[in-house]
């Protein structure tokens, strides 16, 4: 036998009894669990010594939470109702005469957002400035937003360190309202709400509102009434907000007065108290519902034998609206038509024996509408 033989044969014996460190993985490597749920790892070792101790720990050095438990052989990790302070990065360390190694698994624990605002009310006193700060925890990490009670717009905020603050450089009467942070992500959402009152001079106007949000029908006689405080007597305006009042108006006493309103009457109409210390504003929120109107495009249709035939049904009014086809004198549809939740009407291949008179009647929770489209069919 050669001399290089030789060496061969015995580093092959050597390095096959040559002690290694465990071979260490963990399964699954990443999981994502909502708040509430458990989920386990399990820690697999290969290893040519035994024997092989286990351990589980943070990869952030802190101490396992008391609903994280460890099997008996050491192998798996279970986190059991699984909490916010549980999201994070856990290794498994396999230690054995020839060394350690380790594996590492991802928990993500995600959770409704909570919202921390200051405790109301806050009283402010008018030309002051004021922050309102709010807060949110949760993930996914969440969306925040201002909003005041009485309105959907939302606020221009400033954020800072995940702080959302709405500020005013200096506050006046018609800033007072309720105004609410809200926190969103896809586990959930959250609000909370403060009320910020703005103290004027003695004498200042303060106006006020009967009623911050109203749902009409169309055709109503609708009354917003406005009463304001403050010394002397302040005069009370109404208006529209970005529009002129209705044409079919008129106040008196503060009470503003809209005869048979319609779907363009909706919006914003605010209050004004104005007296020698200044002015202050009130809001009433309106929306007209009004029942559909529908039309059919095309109103008539020629086709021949083997044509498709598409009609659509369109109306306008409050949604949502429902759409229902018909043909007269007959009841029901071709056995061949198809409709759709936005109002069509459709045959691939019509036959002589689908022409007729077509009916959408479009239905809302104020009323319904038909409309008519002829169908002719000539070879």
């Amino acid at each position: 036998m050669g001399s290089s033989a030789a060496v061969l044969i015995f580093c092959s014996l050597i390095c096959s009894v040559a002690p290694q460190a465990p071979v260490v993985t963990v399964e699954p490597r990443t999981a994502t669990v909502h708040q509430g749920e458990s989920v386990s790892y399990r820690c697999q070792v290969k290893s040519n010594i035994q024997p092989v101790q286990l351990e589980w720990r943070r990869t952030n050095n802190q101490a396992l939470l008391d609903n994280v438990k460890i099997g008996l052989d050491g192998s798996v990790l279970t986190v059991a109702n699984a909490r916010p302070g549980n999201h994070g990065q856990y290794r498994c360390v396999a230690i054995s005469a020839a060394g350690r190694s380790f594996g590492n698994a991802v928990l993500n624990v995600k959770y409704p957002p909570k919202v921390l605002i200051p405790a109301g009310p806050l009283r402010i006193t008018t030309g002051d400035p004021v922050a309102l700060e709010c807060s949110a925890t949760g993930r996914p990490h969440p969306t925040v937003t201002w909003t005041r009670r009485g309105s959907t717009l939302h606020l221009i905020t400033q954020e800072i360190n995940n702080i959302h603050t709405i500020k005013w450089p200096s506050v006046r009467p018609e800033d007072s309202g309720v105004y609410v942070c809200q926190a969103d992500n896809n586990v959930g959402k959250s609000e909370a709400e403060v009320e910020l009152i703005v103290m004027g001079p003695p004498g200042s106007p303060v106006a006020s509102v009967n009623i911050k949000e109203m749902t009409v029908t169309e055709g109503q006689t609708v009354t917003m009434e406005c009463k304001a405080t403050g010394s002397p007597p302040p005069v009370i305006t109404w208006s529209k907000l970005r529009a002129p009042l209705p044409w079919k108006h008129t106040v008196a006493d503060g009470v503003l007065t809209l005869t048979d309103v319609g779907r363009q009457d909706s919006g914003q109409y605010i209050c004004n108290a104005t007296n020698i210390h200044g002015y202050s504003e009130a809001y009433t929120e309106m929306e007209v519902d009004t029942p559909p109107y529908a039309t059919c495009l095309p109103d008539q249709l020629r086709l021949q034998p083997g044509n498709s035939l598409i009609i659509q049904c369109l109306a306008h009014g409050s949604h949502p609206i429902q759409f229902t086809w018909s043909r007269m004198g007959r009841g029901s549809l071709p056995a061949a038509a198809e409709t759709t939740r936005d109002g069509k009407l459709m045959i691939a291949n019509v036959k002589q024996s689908d022409g007729g008179t077509y009916k959408c009647v479009a239905t809302n929770h104020i009323g319904s509408s038909e409309a008519m489209a002829k169908v002719i069919i000539k070879a």
